[in-house]
């Protein structure tokens, strides 16, 4: 394994290859990395199933893989699980020897799941390294970071649309509140008013019984 990866590495995508885990312990190999190194991997395991007599995916199968620095007291810059098949990525940001591993693990019961790999020949792991920075690469992170640009521009437009419908609403209930503090404002003076009108026919009214009665004594 050790042999063939860096001979792989010299060109700008790997070629796939594949490997046997029997599950009772990790499958580790080593890959001596250039500084500043993209590392793109996409893995895919299978288990050997006894009734086609084929290596088939098993919905319950999970992978754990992890990338230690060996050069740097074994510090881990990658450390994913994923289902029995996906993609991991790193950068080397110094040179030297990178241990990657990968340890298979299944929903079911370990010690059932672990006799029955054993018994089948164990996992299946197809492997195929990206190493270095290649077109492909760079060609997928850039659709993929179009397709994010395009989303955030797409949620962008859709603030925009929020904030202009907010300062609609706000200018709209700005102005019914000015037409209701106007119209209150005519309320209270026809209010006003009407006491007005009704204290001095009062009052006339009142002056006039008044004067009656002080003629009809006087009569």
């Amino acid at each position: 394994m050790r042999a063939i990866l860096p001979l792989l590495s010299l060109s700008t995508v790997a070629q796939a290859l594949y490997f046997f885990i029997d599950g009772t312990q990790p499958k580790c190999f080593y890959e001596e990395l250039p500084k500043d190194t993209l590392v793109v991997g996409h893995y895919n395991a299978e288990e050997y199933d006894e009734n086609t007599r084929t290596w088939s995916k098993h919905d319950g199968l999970s992978i754990y893989i992890s990338v230690d620095e060996v050069f740097d007291n074994d510090h881990r810059v990658v450390s994913q699980r994923g289902s029995e098949s996906g993609r991991f990525t790193f950068t080397a940001h110094e040179a030297g020897d990178h241990r990657l591993c990968f340890t298979p693990s299944s929903n079911s019961g370990r010690q059932n799941w672990l006799n029955a790999a054993h018994s089948n020949g164990g996992i299946k792991l197809t492997l195929d390294l990206a190493i270095g920075e290649s077109s492909e690469i760079e060609s997928t992170d850039k659709t993929k970071l179009q397709d994010i640009s395009q989303r955030v521009k797409d949620l962008n437009s859709r603030l925009q649309d929020i904030k202009r419908e907010q300062i609609f609403q706000r200018e709209r209930e700005a102005e019914f509140r000015d037409q209701s503090e106007t119209t209150n404002s005519r309320v209270i003076r026809w209010m006003v008013l009407q006491l007005v009108v009704l204290g001095a026919t009062c009052a006339w009214q009142l002056s006039h019984l008044r004067s009656f009665f002080i003629k009809q004594k006087l009569t």
